[in-house]
């Protein structure tokens, strides 16, 4: 990180430090616009940051690492998208994961669905039905409040006639890279905190991270985080490079694929506290069990990507893959020890 992106880093840590797992929209969002982190993705001219996405991933992966239950990275996202567009802003923004209906001259007839905070939201970014994206106001909108499995509001937006700006941006992949950033983050504190769990609980005798099962287990969750961690560092970079399609498809299907493996472990190595409400992991795992389904599955993701690489042709498979690497900074995931930062 350079020395801005440190500060950053610095910055976040220290606040959402503050606001891991108690934090509410109503009391702790002020903080957030306080900091000015919704501007991130702006430019200067506009009254932001000035930063690029990979700023974004340092951003993200410390609220997934924090378990911040606010629509931090939803308005970050929704704020770029609003100035690219030229929508007025008047509070924060959100994104959602499709949309249903007709969009006619201008003007929206239809459903919006899994629209996060949608009910709290000034405006928000969605697939257009057409393609593209489009950025509607909630005060349009009747809304359907519903909840993902870790309790956040994901709500169902009803629209008829209103009007809608649009642009050319694949929404779902962003929203799809952002929940790989996220992940990246919560993967790492769960497994901090399946480390230092069995370290200090002791089992016939000594602690249960001298079982040779048990460091076993806890190698492979370093070895997902690790991975999760690389893919979405990679796809930060692509998307400031502007070509991310082959690289979102990857972190999403790598981190959804960790977040699995990474979870099961940290529940077996913390036995039933992990599942307790007041323990710190179930906020995390919750989390990474709802982000593995929205903006694409597993199987979604591997349709993409396979039909990216069929497309291209065998050919050019490894030529590809070459170009893609080079223009990543790290060369290799590795596989980072229990006790070390994946």
């Amino acid at each position: 990180m350079n020395e801005q992106q440190t500060m950053l880093a610095d910055m976040a840590s220290a606040l959402f430090g503050d606001l891991s797992h108690g934090a509410t929209l109503a009391a702790d969002w002020g903080r957030i616009e306080d900091m000015g982190f919704t501007g991130l993705l702006l430019d200067e001219e506009s009254g932001g940051f000035g930063g690029g996405w990979a700023d974004a991933a340092i951003l993200f992966r410390l609220a997934g690492y924090h378990a911040v239950s606010l629509p931090l990275v939803e308005a970050v996202v929704a704020a770029r998208l609003a100035n690219d567009a030229g929508f007025a802003q008047h509070g924060f923004g959100t994104i959602a994961e499709k949309a249903e209906g007709q969009f006619e001259q201008g003007r929206f007839t239809g459903v919006v669905r899994g629209a996060a905070w949608g009910r709290n939201a000034a405006f928000v970014a969605a697939p257009a039905p057409g393609g593209g994206a489009m950025l509607l106001s909630v005060g349009d909108a009747k809304v359907e409040e519903r909840e993902n499995p870790a309790g956040e509001p994901r709500d169902i937006l009803h629209f008829s006639g209103a009007p809608a700006a649009t642009l050319t941006v694949d929404l779902f992949a962003l929203g799809a890279a952002a929940r790989s950033m996220q992940a990246a983050g919560a993967l790492d504190a769960a497994l901090a905190l399946a480390v230092g769990y069995v370290n200090d609980r002791k089992q016939f005798g000594k602690p249960l991270g001298k079982l040779q099962a048990v460091q076993q287990a806890l190698a492979v969750f370093a070895c997902e985080a690790a991975a999760a961690n690389i893919a979405a560092t990679a796809v930060a970079q692509a998307l400031d490079r502007g070509d991310f399609d082959y690289e979102v498809a990857a972190a999403k299907i790598r981190t959804n694929i960790a977040a699995g493996i990474g979870t099961a472990v940290a529940h077996q190595a913390h036995g039933a506290i992990g599942f307790t409400h007041e323990y710190g992991l179930h906020p995390l795992t919750r989390r990474l069990w709802s982000w593995r389904s929205e903006f694409g599955s597993e199987q979604h993701w591997s349709m993409i990507l396979g039909h990216h690489v069929t497309t291209a042709g065998a050919d050019h498979y490894w030529a590809d893959m070459a170009r893609r690497s080079d223009a990543t900074t790290p060369s290799s995931p590795g596989c980072a020890g229990p006790g070390e930062q994946a």
